[in-house]
């Protein structure tokens, strides 16, 4: 899989602290790997997805790289650039 097939996303909510320079990071690193950054606000996302709040709504910032649940709380730099050249 070549980077431009990956998709990452980072799940927010407003008036998190984390959540700003978590999506900081990653703008920046997606911005090197030629990718954009899909931020999904949990709670706006409950009315027509309540699971995705109920599943990571209690560790928030959480980066989901593929749809898969990459690293929360903070973003894994190392990790998720070794796994985005993959």
């Amino acid at each position: 899989m070549s980077t431009s097939e990956h998709v990452v996303t980072l799940l927010t909510r407003a008036g998190c602290g984390a959540c700003t320079p978590a999506r900081e990071q990653l703008l920046i690193l997606c911005e090197e790997f030629g990718l954009e950054l899909t931020c999904i606000d949990v709670d706006e996302a409950a009315s027509t997805d309540p699971e995705l709040r109920a599943e990571f709504g209690d560790r928030l910032p959480v980066v989901l790289l593929d749809g898969r649940e990459h690293s929360y709380w903070e973003v894994d730099e190392e990790r998720l650039r070794s796994d985005l050249r993959k």
